[in-house]
């Protein structure tokens, strides 16, 4: 299928910056090189989740060679492919669905941060792993990698304000006190009073924890397996770091949504509350999917009529109740792929993601909800310039931004993942409606 001239959002940015396009974006300072942002004040940068707050001592990017900043698109294009040319099968290039076109079009495997992982493991002859991504992505490669393969991020300050709302310290003490409230003795059926539960979007230390509490880690595709797991073994699940995705499943699953609290350790639960509760919800979000709202599907119907409406479950639950579907990127990206030709889309996930699918399928008209351009704000630290400073630098033999996970962490956290890779696969997986 030929693919039809849909700018990508860097291109658009850049004439939107100009004024040569009517859209609008959230932040003037996306049409800027990330090198720019790395070298202000520590933040997510400018796009979603400009607003978030960066815990103190996350990962910063030094300053990145000026050669890289200076280049051209088309002098960066010829670096890349020279040195992934040169590096041949000792490199292996990853790419989450939401990096920019201009990033994606280098990789080897283009997938969601659990897909990739798995990917990485293919190519056995792969020395390096160069993940374009952000870190939790990064470390999840790690721990699934040989000891002997570098995984590396491009962009340290790649990160995720989602997977940063959830600490080690702060639910290790939401664990004592739900212990407190809710004693260690199993019910009657062996079922633990509570069993943890993290999404991929978390640092390792939390898949770690999870391992170590009789827990298991998600995804956004198996939510709800992973979540019948649990209940299995416990009588209720402490849900982080997403609420959204955790609310959203539950209440595909029948699950009422007084009985899933949002545990927010400046507003304490009664005890009633927690032993009422079948989920407790951590306090966390994705700035990019909390963007989308019933306002915009109610405009995306007035003005296509016909239109589907398809939203990923980290979007609010008044969103996902409104759209006509809701499922992870992989859910998204073969939705439509599989649909007939003529259909009219509207897609409530990041930016990067839809205006790619609207090249890749002309047979359908494609457009995001949200109609301001806000890509998320780490995944867009991944430019060109610095895998080329990353290839090249392998091409010398030297190995920049490399991202390890200590073996005390990694081991609980694999329990956690091989956990989840023993739940079985049904068609309840994506909340679709």
């Amino acid at each position: 299928m030929k693919e039809q001239n849909v700018l990508s959002v860097d291109e658009t940015i850049q004439l939107i910056q100009i004024g040569q396009a009517t859209q609008t974006t959230c932040s003037s300072k996306l049409s800027e090189g990330p090198w720019v942002w790395d070298a202000e004040q520590p933040a997510y940068g400018p796009g979603a989740s400009m607003g978030d707050h960066l815990p103190t001592g996350s990962p910063q990017q030094g300053i990145l060679p000026g050669e890289y900043q200076k280049a051209t698109p088309a002098e960066l294009d010829l670096r890349i492919r020279a040195a992934k040319h040169a590096l041949g099968e000792r490199v292996v290039i990853l790419g989450h669905f939401y990096q920019r076109d201009e990033v994606i079009k280098y990789a080897d495997f283009v997938g969601d941060s659990f897909q990739l992982a798995q990917a990485a493991k293919t190519r056995p002859n792969a020395e390096s792993i160069v993940f374009c991504g952000v870190h939790f992505m990064a470390e999840t490669a790690d721990m699934l990698s040989r000891s002997d393969q570098a995984v590396i991020l491009p962009n340290l300050a790649a990160g995720c304000s989602m997977a940063d709302m959830a600490d080690l310290d702060s639910v290790t003490d939401c664990w004592e006190q739900l212990h407190e409230a809710l004693g260690e003795a199993p019910d009657a059926g062996g079922r633990q009073p509570i069993i943890p539960v993290t999404y991929m979007n978390s640092s390792a230390a939390l898949k770690g924890f999870c391992g170590e509490h009789g827990g298991i880690v998600c995804t956004s595709s198996n939510a709800a397996a992973v979540l019948r797991w649990a209940f299995e073994r416990g009588q209720r699940v402490l849900f982080f770091p997403d609420q959204h995705l955790g609310r959203n499943t539950g209440k595909a699953m029948g699950i009422p949504v007084d009985q899933m609290p949002l545990w927010d350790p400046a507003k304490p639960l009664s005890a009633a509350a927690i032993q009422d509760a079948k989920i407790l919800l951590w306090h966390g979000f994705c700035s990019v999917h909390k963007r989308f709202s019933v306002e915009q599907i109610d405009r995306a119907r007035r003005e296509h009529p016909g239109v589907q409406v398809i939203v990923h479950p980290e979007s609010p639950m008044a969103v996902v109740d409104a759209a006509d579907a809701a499922g992870s990127t992989d859910f998204i990206v073969k939705a439509i792929a599989s649909a007939e030709a003529g259909g009219t889309f509207a897609i409530g996930t990041e930016i990067n993601l839809v205006q790619r699918l609207a090249n890749q399928y002309p047979q359908h008209s494609i457009f995001c909800l949200d109609p301001v351009i806000c890509p998320c704000s780490t995944m867009y630290r991944i430019h060109p310039g610095y895998l080329a400073w990353v290839l090249e630098s392998l091409e010398r033999g030297e190995v920049l931004n490399r991202i390890t996970v200590p073996e005390s962490v990694a081991i609980p956290a694999r329990v956690a993942l091989e956990r989840m890779l023993s739940v079985r696969p049904d068609a309840q997986l994506d909340p679709t409606k």
